[in-house]
């Protein structure tokens, strides 16, 4: 089952019967823009993006029944999103049409925080008018919500609970979240990790609820990210973990690539043939409640028209990437790097720190045959001959924020992203002694959903490290084989050169490994009793992640505590009572797989 979407549905209420907020992202017509959730934690909302790589978007548009006709006054939440660089010219200009006249007022251009700014006042004739984004510049105008109200003095609540109680009594929101009802596995994370383990777990029988907070599934596989899938599947000692994810897989090889190289349909059709899965589209799971060490139930919101879903389960699965869901419950957990007393590791610094391998924003661009213009960008990174990147792609080596916080600073990180790509490529098209080379290229795609690699590691019974996966140390519980090197990111020195302390390329150093089976005991949380991890946020060290982060070993993960999950409830035991007292069983499962072969075995 997904989720509907309410089409056309907008979310205005009154408030003293003469104001009006209006969610951009809940826009009829959305046009150009795009939704963008990824700062929902820190900001408070998901917000409406005109990301049109430096062409201006089709306008959103909206029709809004107002109480009676009158004078209100305008405000809408915005920023502009260069101020915190101090950089120039404001690039994510917009205006508002509001019953066919246009607002003298450009929005997203001033304050480098999100605030209400002040658009003037407008005339409303009737009872209803169309409301209409119209993107300036193409170059990532952000708008939030709309505010009318009759009292010119009104300003909206900005920030924190205040403003979450304003925006929950204007959409008339329940005190009570939507029951969902119950099911056997709630998992939140739609990534290939996450969809590896709710299908694994639905075709052993469990009802699972499937939660995302994008509208595609595969996370940083999906169109919106376009990474191929890496690490190998199908090895020993359990060869049949895999096979779910080769019914995920295209095949194709490459990054950066068109939308149809990573089949954002095929992994709906894997999730849709499971009529045990329940699958929750554009839902964001951002509160827990607990019995004690475990989690009873989760509270999610709809990204695009705000309402409230709860979800009860014995057993839940952290297939976030962020550990969203440990942190919420408590979970132990790790961010950034230990240091090489506190593991023994070699390839530890000696001294702990908050450094985490990047964030990637991926591009590319086409030649057309024909010249093609780009603007000028001062706002953006400047560069110059001997800093500029001749590329016609980026691959996953354009990779920010690896000394920021890639939780609670992901728009900053994803904005300094863009400030690279649009700044080279306006340098080498416009500036550069190369720049006949690029007079018929056009950029094409730019991602605006980052590719993280790290943040939270959430800590199980064992936390792997780098001398168990390279001494071979083979644990009771191995299972899940983890082929990829220990490939650790840092910022590329000759970026670091030009830009120190604002590097957006990255180097890679590897250290080979030979196939190591990763213990199931770094799969379930140690101190939240019925939690299960799959993908980048399972017990490992920072060092340890750089083997099993690929997507493909991820998935083989949530293969495996599907299967975990299924014992849980035939049992009516926790995850670490699996290990304690049902490991062969869990054995036996691992050997016969999910795939679709297995179906047809006893």
């Amino acid at each position: 089952m997904v989720m509907p979407l309410l089409a056309g549905l907008l979310l205005v209420s009154p408030v003293g019967a003469q104001t009006l907020l209006v969610e951009a992202e809940s826009f009829a017509d959305r046009g150009g823009w795009v939704v963008d959730q990824q700062g929902i934690d820190q900001m408070g909302s998901p917000f409406l993006l005109a990301h049109g790589l430096g062409r201006p978007v089709k306008d959103a548009s909206t029709i809004v029944s107002f109480p009676k006709p009158g004078r209100y006054r305008v405000r809408v939440r915005t920023r502009d999103w260069v101020a915190p660089w101090d950089a120039p010219g404001a690039p994510g200009k917009f205006r508002l049409i509001v019953g066919g006249k246009t607002l003298e007022t450009i929005f997203g251009t001033e304050g480098a925080q999100w605030h209400w700014q002040d658009g003037g006042t407008v005339n409303i004739a009737g009872k209803t008018a169309v409301v209409k984004l119209h993107d300036l510049t193409g170059f990532e105008g952000r708008c939030d919500a709309i505010v009318f109200s009759a009292d010119p003095d009104f300003v909206p609540p900005n920030e924190g609970e205040p403003m979450a109680a304003f925006r929950k009594k204007m959409l008339s929101l329940t005190d009570q979240p939507k029951d969902e009802g119950r099911y056997d596995l709630v998992v939140v994370g739609g990534g290939i990790a996450g969809t590896c383990t709710a299908v694994s777990a639905a075709r052993l029988g469990l009802q699972v609820a499937l939660i995302q907070n994008r509208p595609v599934l595969g996370g940083n596989n999906s169109s919106e990210v376009r990474v191929h899938l890496n690490g190998e599947i199908n090895k020993p000692p359990y060869p049949a973990l895999g096979d779910l994810v080769r019914e995920l897989d295209t095949g194709l090889r490459g990054n950066a690539r068109p939308a149809n190289h990573y089949d954002d349909q095929q992994k709906f059709n894997v999730v849709g043939a499971e009529k045990n899965v329940h699958l929750f589209l554009n839902t964001h799971a951002y509160e827990v409640e607990m019995q004690g060490t475990r989690i009873d139930a989760i509270v999610a919101r709809h990204i695009l028209n705000s309402t409230r879903h709860r979800f009860t389960a014995p057993l839940f699965a952290d297939c976030t990437g962020d550990g969203t869901l440990g942190f919420l419950a408590g979970a132990d957990y790790r961010m950034g790097r230990e240091s090489r007393a506190q593991t023994g590791e070699s390839l530890a610094p000696e001294k702990p720190d908050k450094m985490t391998m990047g964030a990637s924003v991926q591009w590319y661009s086409s030649a057309t045959g024909k010249p093609e213009r780009f603007p000028d960008c001062p706002w953006a990174l400047q560069f110059t001959e001997e800093s500029c990147h001749y590329l016609t792609r980026g691959d996953w080596d354009w990779e920010a924020g690896m000394n920021r916080n890639q939780i609670t600073e992901s728009e900053f990180i994803r904005d300094h992203a863009f400030r690279a790509v649009y700044g080279n490529w306006a340098f080498v098209k416009n500036h550069s002694k190369n720049k006949a080379k690029f007079a018929d290229r056009k950029l094409d795609w730019v991602a605006f959903v980052a590719g993280k690699r790290e943040s939270r590691r959430l800590l199980g019974d064992i936390i792997l490290q780098q001398q168990d996966i390279q001494s071979g140390e083979r644990f009771p519980d191995a299972f899940v084989t983890t082929t990829w090197s220990i490939d650790l990111h840092y910022p590329a020195p000759e970026n670091t050169k030009y830009f120190p302390g604002n590097e957006f390329r990255s180097i890679a150093r590897f250290n080979k490994i030979k196939p190591y089976p990763v213990p199931y005991r770094s799969l379930y949380s140690r101190n939240v009793g019925n939690m299960l991890m799959a993908g980048r946020c399972i017990s490992v060290t920072h060092v340890a992640l750089g083997t099993v982060r690929v997507m493909r070993t991820g998935g083989m993960m949530g293969e495996l505590i599907g299967m975990a999950a299924s014992l849980c409830k035939k049992h009516n035991t926790n995850p670490r009572g699996v290990y304690d007292n049902h490991l062969e069983e869990l054995k036996a499962l691992a050997r016969r797989g999910v795939g679709k072969s297995a179906r047809t075995q006893k």
